[in-house]
């Protein structure tokens, strides 16, 4: 992972530490519109989430966003019909 500098200020001095950069939004696998609902957070902290904060309880909830969504389910219906 990436870190980033940032400067911190103390008593004495100020200093620069390394701190880890956030991760990407994570994208729609269609059309590639950042995912809402979807947290940008590390592995190491989606591991410790609940599975309801981690990504929306729709069908590819964290896959798709939801106009690609919609697209797909009435294709899937015309396609039925």
């Amino acid at each position: 992972m990436k870190k980033r500098k940032v400067y911190v200020k103390t008593i004495s001095k100020t200093r620069t530490m390394l701190k880890h950069k956030k991760p990407k939004l994570p994208r729609c696998a269609t059309c590639g519109a950042p995912l809402k609902g979807v947290p940008r957070a590390k592995k190491a902290e989606l591991s410790n989430m609940a599975k309801t904060f981690k990504r929306p309880s729709r069908p590819y909830g964290g896959v798709l966003c939801s106009k690609c969504l919609k697209a797909k389910i009435q294709k899937e219906a015309r396609k039925n019909v």
